[in-house]
């Protein structure tokens, strides 16, 4: 039996949630918006890893991809139609039969399950990429939960993480701005307290027997109202790239 990292409390957050993640205007409207920028880096770092062409038909073909803590699909469905074979895995049951449905709509084939990183990984699970998006900051032990995501990837294998910075400009981003200006998200759906400073992250990833090869900000532009990656900006948003050598 795998020692789990859930956190009940999270997961409830998500549960209460979970029959809005196809409404673009809905509680998800945040990361609806982040959605193309988020694609942006992860396809191009899978592309660049397994030397795939992004302009050919099904660039991913062959490669095996876990999306943990997949919501309703948002990154499973994207990663599908590049022709990747998908387990959408997430801890809050209640997300995946609307994961189910929606794939089905789309006639997309996803194995999506109601499961953890750590259960998958005692059951020998093996990944070419593993996605881990806006995951690290809402379980109990984020060091073991990258070590069970590290055992999920085969050697050679790629995990694209992405998390919040932990600063001033984070709480008034992140938890004033999102939860209480905007009203972009429910009240108490993130405790910064549990935001993981990119240097922090480095840590825990090559604790996690991982070597960070890569990281960039996600940054919204008030004038454009969009999202964009930045070389330099990871004072809020943040994702990085790891590979299992």
């Amino acid at each position: 039996m795998s020692v789990s990292t859930i956190d009940p409390n999270e997961i409830a957050k998500f549960e209460a949630m979970a029959a809005e993640w196809w409404d673009p205007h809905g509680k998800f409207k945040p990361l609806h918006m982040l959605n193309p920028c988020r694609l942006d880096y992860i396809t191009g770092q899978i592309a660049a890893e397994f030397d795939r062409d992004l302009a050919g038909p099904s660039p991913f073909a062959g490669l095996r991809v876990v999306d943990i803590g997949c919501g309703g699909g948002l990154l499973s469905e994207p990663m599908a139609r590049l022709g990747a074979d998908v387990v959408g895995a997430d801890a809050a049951e209640r997300n995946i039969p609307v994961a189910r449905l929606h794939a089905e709509q789309e006639g997309l084939e996803i194995d999506y399950r109601h499961t953890t990183a750590e259960d998958m990984a005692a059951a020998g699970e093996q990944f070419d990429v593993v996605l881990n998006m806006e995951v690290v900051e809402h379980v109990a032990d984020p060091l073991a939960y990258l070590t069970a995501c590290q055992r999920l990837l085969k050697p050679g294998g790629l995990m694209i993480c992405s998390t919040l910075n932990r600063n001033p400009k984070s709480y008034a981003m992140a938890i004033i701005g999102a939860e209480y200006v905007m009203r972009w998200l429910p009240k108490g759906t993130h405790d910064w307290s549990k935001f993981i400073t990119p240097v922090e992250l480095y840590g825990l990833l090559r604790d996690a027997g991982l070597e960070p090869v890569d990281r960039k900000g996600f940054v919204f532009n008030k004038l454009t109202w969009g999202w964009s990656l930045s070389e330099r900006d990871l004072s809020v948003n943040y994702v990085t790239a790891s590979v299992k050598r």
